[in-house]
C-alpha cells in the first residue's frame, strides 16, 4: 500500500493522504477549522509531472504554489488559477481513490471534510484578510492593489467609478447607507453591525464602550477609619522619612530670597468698613473722577441771594398786585418758585416745606442726566449751508404784483390760460366761468353755468378754441368766440362734422348736444357722468381730455375722445381715491395720483410702469415737467416734493417752505421755473433747472416768495398757473380776486 502511494503520487499528494490516514476519528472543533480550510489550496495545486522520478526537481513555481504563494512573474488571472485548481483538485482526487484502493473509515471521515465542507464555500462571512501587515498603506497608492490576503494572492482596489450622482442615488436607495464605512486595508465597504453602531453611539455620548460596565458602582472602603488589631502593612518606615527633604529646602530658600528682594508682600488684613467716594469729587485732580477725561462735573446750585433773606430788603418784597399775579402764572413760569417774606428773627422762620421735594428732584436730575464731554469740531456754519447761486443770477422771474382780476363774488378755484396767452379763463363757486383779457385785467365774457365750477382746462391746441369746465356731474365744452375768427369757426365746423354712428356703443358717459340758448352762450357739448366731476385735463394734442370723478370704485377716471365722441375707462379695479390726474407731455403715460401714492401708466402697453411714493400723508396737487422726466406733487402736509423718474420711485427732495397746506403746484412751459400755492396766502416760485447730462441732479433753488391774497376761510390760494410764454405767474385765492405777478 505505501510502496504504491509512493509510486502513485507525489511527495506532496502522498504526505497529504499520510496526514489524512493518521487524523483521528474525532470530529475537528470549530477552533480547527481555519487551518483546515487552507488546505483545497495545497491539494488544488498543480500535481508535478511523472517524468521526474526524484522529489528534489520541483521548480521554483511549484515550490511558491504549495507553500501558498503566487508566483508574482505569471500573467495568469485569478479565474484561470481557480479553473485550473477545481481540475488538479479533480484529478487529484481521482488518482487518489485509484491509487489508495478502498480506505479505512477513518481515512474515508477524515478526507470527507477536505472535499465538501470548504470546495463550494460560498458564505459571505468569510472576510478578505489583508496581510502586509503594520505598513504604511501609502506605499501602494501607485498600484492597483493594496496587499495580498492569506492565499498570497493580490487584494485589488475596488473600482471608484462612482460620480456625486451615483453617490446621491445609492444613499438614496441604500438603506444601510449611514452604517456603511470605508475598511482602508482592503478599499471595500464594511457594513455596522447593532452592537457596532451602538458602541459608537455610546462613545459619542462621551459613555463607557462596555455596556455591563457601571461606572457608579458602590466604592469598597478598604481603609476604614477604625483602629485595626493587625496593621494592613507592618513595613518598617524608610529611611528618607527621617532625613529632611532638600527640594523642600530649595523651595524654602527661593521664598526667602523673594521675600527679601519684596517679591512676596504679606498679605494685608481686609477692611470690612463700606467704603463710601463723593460722586461730584472733580475738584481735586488727583481724585479718581477728577482723572477721568471724559467725565464732566455737575452743575451747581446757585448762590442763595436776597430773595431767600429772613429779612429780605423791603425792594424785594412782594406787593398784592405782584403776589395775585405769582399765584395766576403756571409754576414753570415762575421766576422764583417762592414768595419771598420777612421775619422779626431767624427762630420765628418755620421749616421750609417743599425742602425735601427739591432735594429729591435734584439728586433725580443728576443721576438721571448723563454727562459725558464730546469732541467738537469748530464747523464755520456758512460751511454746511450748501452753496446756492444767487437769485439775481437766476433771473428771470416773477417778483412783483402787477395786476389783479376782480369780478367773482366768491372763491375762485381754478384758472387755465389759453395757449397764445392772450386769454385767461377762471371758475368760480359763485356760478360763473369768466374770461379775462390778460393785458389789461378786463373781463371780457361771463358765461353763468349754475353751480361751483371745480376745473377749468383750455384746449392746448392754438388752432381750437375751446375750454372745458367741470360742472356737478357733467363737463361743459364752452367756444369763448374770443381771438381769431378763423380758430372760431374750424372749432364750430370741426364739432359740427361728427356724424352719430348708426349703432351707438355704450359708453360711460353720455355726449349731448346744446341747445340753441345754450349754443348763444358759448356752450357746444355736454359730457354728462354719473358721479359728480373734480379734475379735466387735456392731452397735449388736444383730442384726449381726461376727468376724475368723486366716485368709488373703478370708475374714478374716464378718458374722452373728443373727435369720435367716445369714452372709456381705462382701469378695471381701484387703488384708492384718485386726487389727481396729468398726461406726460411726449411719450403715451397716463400720472394718477392718489391719496399716498402716483401710480404711472404706459397707456399702449396698457400696464403699471412705476409707482411713485411721496412718503406724505395726502397728495392734492400734480404736475409733469415740460421734458417729461421730473413730476412735482403738493401734500396737505406743507410738503412739495419732487421726483426724478430715472433716479429712483423715492422723492429726490422734499421741500418744506410753506407753512400750511399746499393746494396746487405748477411748472412753466419754457422757462426753468416751478411755483407752489398754499393756504398761507403766499406762492413761492422757484427756479428748478434739469440737467440735459444725466449724471447731474436737477438744481432746485428757492427765488421768491409772492403775496397777494388774504386768507379767507382758513383758505388761501387756491390754484396757480404759469403764462405760457412769459416768466408771469398767475394765482386764483379764496378771496375772489386773481393775481398777476410779473
Amino acid at each position: 500500500m505505501a510502496g504504491a502511494r509512493g509510486a502513485g503520487l507525489g511527495p506532496a499528494a502522498a504526505a497529504a493522504a499520510a496526514a489524512a490516514e493518521e487524523r483521528p476519528e474525532k470530529q475537528p472543533l470549530e477552533s480547527e477549522t481555519e487551518p483546515e480550510r487552507e488546505k483545497p489550496s495545497l491539494l488544488s495545486a498543480p500535481a508535478p509531472s511523472l517524468g521526474h522520478g526524484s522529489d528534489s526537481g520541483l521548480s521554483d513555481s511549484e515550490e511558491s504554489v504549495f507553500s501558498g504563494l503566487e508566483d508574482s512573474g505569471s500573467d495568469t488571472s485569478e479565474e484561470e488559477d481557480g479553473a485550473s485548481s477545481g481540475e488538479q483538485h479533480s484529478r487529484t482526487e481521482k488518482t487518489t481513490g485509484q491509487q489508495v484502493g478502498t480506505p479505512s473509515p477513518r481515512t474515508e471521515e477524515a478526507s470527507m471534510p477536505v472535499k465538501d465542507e470548504y470546495a463550494e464555500d460560498s458564505s459571505d462571512e468569510e472576510d478578505i484578510r489583508n496581510t502586509v501587515g503594520n505598513v504604511p498603506l501609502e506605499w501602494y497608492d501607485d498600484f492597483p492593489h493594496v496587499g495580498y490576503d492569506l492565499d498570497g494572492r493580490r487584494i485589488y482596489k475596488p473600482l471608484r467609478s462612482q460620480d456625486e450622482l451615483d453617490q446621491f442615488l445609492d444613499k438614496m436607495d441604500n438603506p444601510d447607507y449611514w452604517r456603511t464605512v470605508q475598511d482602508r486595508t482592503t478599499g471595500h465597504g464594511m457594513r455596522l453591525t447593532d452592537e457596532q453602531v451602538a458602541l459608537v453611539r455610546r462613545l459619542q455620548r462621551g459613555q463607557f464602550g462596555d455596556v455591563s460596565f457601571d461606572p457608579y458602582e458602590p466604592a469598597v472602603d478598604f481603609f476604614s477609619g477604625d483602629l485595626m488589631i493587625h496593621p494592613v502593612t507592618n513595613r518598617p518606615a524608610d529611611k528618607r522619612s527621617f532625613i529632611p527633604s532638600l527640594v523642600e529646602k530649595e523651595k524654602v530658600s527661593r521664598m526667602v530670597h523673594a521675600i527679601k528682594m519684596g517679591w512676596i508682600q504679606p498679605r494685608r488684613p481686609r477692611d470690612h468698613t463700606p467704603s463710601f467716594y463723593d460722586l461730584w469729587a472733580q475738584e481735586d485732580p488727583n481724585a479718581v473722577l477728577g482723572r477721568h477725561k471724559m467725565h464732566v462735573p455737575a452743575p451747581k446750585l446757585a448762590l442763595p441771594g436776597h430773595a431767600e433773606s429772613y429779612n429780605p430788603p423791603p425792594e424785594y418784597l412782594p406787593s398784592e398786585e405782584e403776589r395775585l399775579a405769582w399765584e395766576q402764572q403756571e409754576p414753570d413760569e415762575r421766576k422764583l418758585g417762592f414768595l419771598p417774606r420777612s421775619f422779626p428773627s431767624l427762630r420765628a422762620v418755620p421749616a421750609y416745606g417743599r425742602f425735601i421735594q427739591e432735594r429729591f428732584e435734584r439728586c433725580l436730575d443728576l443721576y438721571l442726566c448723563p454727562r459725558q464731554r464730546k469732541m467738537r469740531v469748530n464747523v464755520d456754519p456758512e460751511e454746511l449751508i450748501p452753496k446756492l447761486p444767487r437769485p439775481r443770477d437766476l433771473q428771470p422771474f416773477p417778483t412783483c404784483q402787477a395786476l389783479v382780476y376782480r369780478g367773482h363774488s366768491d372763491l375762485v378755484r381754478c384758472l387755465s390760460v389759453s395757449p397764445g396767452g392772450q386769454w385767461l379763463a377762471s371758475g368760480s363757486d359763485d356760478g360763473s366761468v369768466r374770461l379775462w383779457e390778460v393785458a389789461t385785467a378786463r373781463c371780457m365774457r361771463t358765461v353763468p353755468v349754475g353751480a361751483v365750477v371745480r376745473s377749468v382746462a383750455w384746449n392746448p391746441q392754438p388752432t381750437t378754441c375751446l375750454v372745458a369746465v367741470a360742472v356737478e356731474d357733467a363737463v361743459l365744452l364752452l367756444n369763448p368766440a374770443l381771438g381769431d375768427r378763423l380758430a372760431v369757426g374750424s372749432t364750430d365746423q370741426l364739432l359740427s362734422a361728427f356724424t352719430q354712428p348708426q349703432e351707438p356703443a355704450a359708453q360711460p358717459a353720455r355726449w349731448l348736444e346744446a341747445s340753441e340758448e345754450e349754443r348763444r352762450v358759448g356752450l357746444r357739448l355736454r359730457i354728462c357722468h354719473g358721479q359728480p366731476v373734480t379734475q379735466v385735463t387735456w392731452h397735449g394734442r388736444g383730442d384726449y381730455m381726461a376727468v376724475v370723478l368723486a366716485a368709488p370704485g373703478h370708475t374714478q377716471v374716464l378718458i374722452h375722445q373728443l373727435s369720435r365722441r367716445r369714452s372709456q375707462s381705462p382701469f378695471r379695479r381701484s387703488h384708492g381715491q384718485v386726487q389727481r390726474v396729468a398726461f406726460h407731455p411726449g411719450r403715451p403715460f397716463l400720472l394718477v395720483a392718489s391719496q399716498r401714492s402716483i401710480r404711472l401708466y404706459h397707456l399702449l402697453r396698457q400696464e403699471l410702469t412705476k409707482k411713485l411714493m411721496p412718503n406724505c400723508k395726502w397728495v392734492s396737487s400734480l404736475a409733469v415737467h415740460p421734458a417729461g422726466d421730473n413730476v412735482i406733487c403738493g401734500s396737505y402736509d406743507s410738503k412739495l416734493v419732487w421726483f426724478d423718474l430715472d433716479l429712483s420711485t423715492k422723492p429726490y427732495r422734499v421741500l418744506r417752505h410753506h407753512k400750511k397746506a399746499l393746494r396746487a403746484v405748477a411748472f412753466h412751459p419754457r422757462y426753468p421755473l416751478f411755483a407752489s400755492g398754499s393756504d398761507d396766502g403766499s406762492v413761492i416760485v422757484c427756479h428748478g433747472r434739469v440737467y440735459s447730462d444725466l449724471l447731474q441732479n436737477p438744481l432746485l433753488v428757492p427765488v421768491k416768495v409772492l403775496k397777494g391774497h388774504s386768507t379767507t376761510r382758513d383758505l388761501g390760494v387756491l390754484d396757480v398757473a404759469f403764462h405760457p410764454t412769459q416768466p408771469w405767474v398767475f394765482s386764483s385765492g379764496a378771496d375772489g380776486t386773481i393775481c398777476l405777478f410779473t
